[in-house]
């Protein structure tokens, strides 16, 4: 029997959606993770605990794994497998994106490059050591504009200037997120940089698809019906099937497979980001994997008359099955990322039933842990949780999306809570 190894930097709850979409298709899965080195055997499976930060070291681990016991498939969950996953991929000739292609998916200043070698519409863009004065920075740049942190994804970090004084506060706070040690545990040499871009008008997309032999198969166009027009670009919420026309569609799609050819992304899941201005799609960036979180659970696929996730899917491509004959379910679907109002310790949620009520949720879920520490974007990096809804257009979605976390109330205390 075919047995795949997903890569994950936890065990957390996008890890058991995998775990629970290879039981459902009778797929054998093997876990490698950073966090396996805490735990003993956690999925009973023989996981093996790697080390991301080393991709060459955590996929020799791999090779030598598969020696006694073998992959036939290999997937990753996360910006920072993906490495080691491109790795093992090559070194057991296992479909998958390839180690290059990867790297310049992880980091924004190659991939502005490449789109720009290849003839994308691209933005003013530069990048600065963090350790740099922002003050001279701030005068060599273009208003409005947005600085990233080179390595980081997610939106975390990401801030608009329209000034030099916006500019010199944001570039010494995301200088200070660079700083903190779960961002200086990357050991990577992005993580050191800073990129500022023009900014880009427009409305935002997600594009989530498969590639396989570079051809990209488009699964989803995700609306992002608020606006993403800064000081910071939390992003909320996702609906589809996109209200956009069908030429506006194609032109998105078109663009996608634009950059995944610049890119050199051969095989595998991708994410992408797009700006829509009055000239057409810009690229924010693909990432070479799914959607994180929860919000795969906004898709669902039609394959003989069964309901397949978009995990299974994902699995199944992994091992080479054929996709062309899957279609996404016909009714609208969409997600909310419940945003973190403020600072804070997780105490707890009220009306969590009436926001479950409201026609067309499917689902809420809760993900912050009690006493948890919550910190907003854009230092932050996690949500209290998801909403899922589904109904018969985008905009019913989108509303039953609104009313329900409208109804949620959520206690988060400035201290943490004495036991």
């Amino acid at each position: 029997m075919k047995r795949l190894l997903l890569l994950s930097t936890t065990t957390g709850y996008q890890a058991q959606q995998f775990r629970a979409a290879a039981a459902r298709i009778g797929i054998p899965l093997v876990l490698a993770s950073d966090t396996c080195h805490a735990m003993d055997d956690p999925w009973g499976d023989g996981a093996i605990s790697v080390r991301f930060q080393k991709p060459r070291e955590s996929a020799g681990k791999i090779r030598e794994y598969a020696r006694h016991q073998p992959i036939h498939g290999v997937a990753a969950i996360g910006d920072a497998p993906t490495a080691t996953a491109a790795l093992v991929a090559l070194d057991l000739g296992l479909r998958f994106h390839s180690p290059a292609a990867v790297e310049l998916c992880r980091n924004k200043f190659l991939a502005r490059q490449r789109y720009q070698q290849a003839g994308m519409r691209v933005p003013w863009y530069a990048r600065f050591k963090a350790a740099s004065a922002p003050a001279q920075a701030a005068r060599a740049v273009p208003y409005p504009c947005v600085l990233k942190p080179l390595g980081l994804s997610a939106s975390r970090g990401v801030i608009r200037a329209d000034n030099e004084a916006e500019f010199v506060a944001a570039f010494k706070r995301i200088a200070a997120l660079l700083r903190q040690k779960d961002v200086k545990i990357m050991r990577d040499e992005s993580a050191g940089w800073i990129q500022v871009e023009s900014f880009i008008p427009g409305r935002e997309f997600a594009i989530e698809g498969l590639v396989t032999r570079g051809r990209l198969r488009v699964l989803a166009i995700f609306d992002k019906p608020d606006p993403l027009d800064g000081p910071f670009f939390e992003e909320t919420i996702y609906v589809t099937p996109s209200r956009l026309g069908d030429s506006a569609q194609q032109a998105i799609s078109d663009c996608s497979q634009q950059a995944i050819t610049a890119l050199g992304l051969s095989d595998g899941p991708i994410h992408a980001e797009l700006r829509l201005h009055d000239d057409g799609p810009w690229m924010l960036e693909v990432a070479a994997r799914p959607i994180g979180g929860l919000c795969a659970g906004a898709l669902r696929f039609i394959c003989d008359g069964h309901l397949l996730s978009l995990e299974e899917l994902i699995l199944r491509h992994a091992l080479g099955e054929p996709v062309d004959g899957i279609a996404r379910e016909s009714c609208a679907s969409g997600v909310m990322m419940i945003p973190i109002p403020h600072e804070g310790f997780y105490e707890g949620v009220e009306n969590l039933a009436a926001a479950q009520q409201v026609p067309g949720i499917e689902r809420v879920e809760i993900t912050a842990k009690l006493r948890q520490k919550l910190v907003p974007l854009p230092e932050g990096a996690s949500y209290l949780g998801f909403i899922f809804a589904r109904g018969d257009s985008p905009q019913w979605v989108e509303d039953a999306l609104r009313e329900s976390h409208r109804r949620l109330r959520f206690l988060i205390s400035a201290a943490m809570p004495v036991l």
